[in-house]
């Protein structure tokens, strides 16, 4: 998927439709691009919540938490709340050259059903996204799944991966609001050299106190970009 450069009509329905526009028609409609955005198409700090390697658009309604690697002690990815549903979010260095997404998938894949669960791949408004269920146990004692949708953005140096919970994991319309959220993040990648697959830094927002962390992943518990393990 090209980042910061997919046009409004390249989400059709496989039933409609649509010319691939070349290069030049691509730059002459940049108003119609959409994210996640790099650092240098989106610059400015206004209006965003700054996380270090992650900038968040400031949405009223939305409640921000980091999550805490118990082990180390550093910032391992955010998680936005909004209205019973959650989006978590992490940023990778990745190559310059080549795109990380479609290997990931596939892990993602093997560790769902490493822990009896399934994975569905859909096409979705970021592309091909994934849909897993992983076995879980109620508060009352019943068996049931946990339901995460994943998705992925491959960007110039960095791949940003999100994971949706609650009702906008399935339900398009509770997603709504937090798949905005998702289009106008921006990943500040910066100039050091890291090894592919390494987490971006995040940190506190300026002037503010420590954030809880969260008690019980969100995702399946596996450590790696793929699936992460928090405290």
């Amino acid at each position: 998927m090209a980042f910061g450069r997919r046009k409004k009509n390249a989400e059709r329905r496989p039933d409609e439709a649509a010319a691939v526009p070349s290069d030049s028609e691509t730059e002459e409609h940049d108003d119609d691009a959409v994210g996640p955005w790099d650092e240098a198409d989106r610059p400015g700090e206004e209006g965003y919540i700054d996380l270090g390697a992650l900038r968040i658009a400031a949405t009223q309604g939305l409640q921000l938490r980091l999550e805490v690697e118990e082990r180390s002690q550093r910032v391992v990815a955010v998680t936005l709340d909004f209205e019973g549903s959650s989006l978590q979010l992490q940023a990778f260095a990745a190559p310059r050259s080549e795109q990380l997404w479609d290997e990931i998938r596939g892990q993602i894949s093997a560790s769902v059903a490493s822990q009896g669960g399934t994975v569905d791949e859909l096409e979705g408004p970021f592309g091909t996204q994934l849909l897993a269920k992983v076995p879980a146990q109620a508060q009352d004692g019943s068996r049931g799944f946990r339901v995460a949708r994943f998705v992925g953005v491959d960007g110039p140096r960095w791949f940003l991966r999100g994971v949706f919970g609650g009702p906008a994991a399935v339900d398009p319309k509770a997603a709504a609001a937090l798949e905005d959220v998702f289009r106008n993040v921006v990943v500040v990648r910066g100039e050091q050299p890291l090894p592919p697959r390494d987490l971006l830094q995040l940190r506190l927002p300026r002037d503010a106190s420590p954030l809880p962390r969260r008690k019980e992943p969100p995702v399946p518990p596996q450590r790696g970009p793929e699936i992460t393990t928090i405290g």
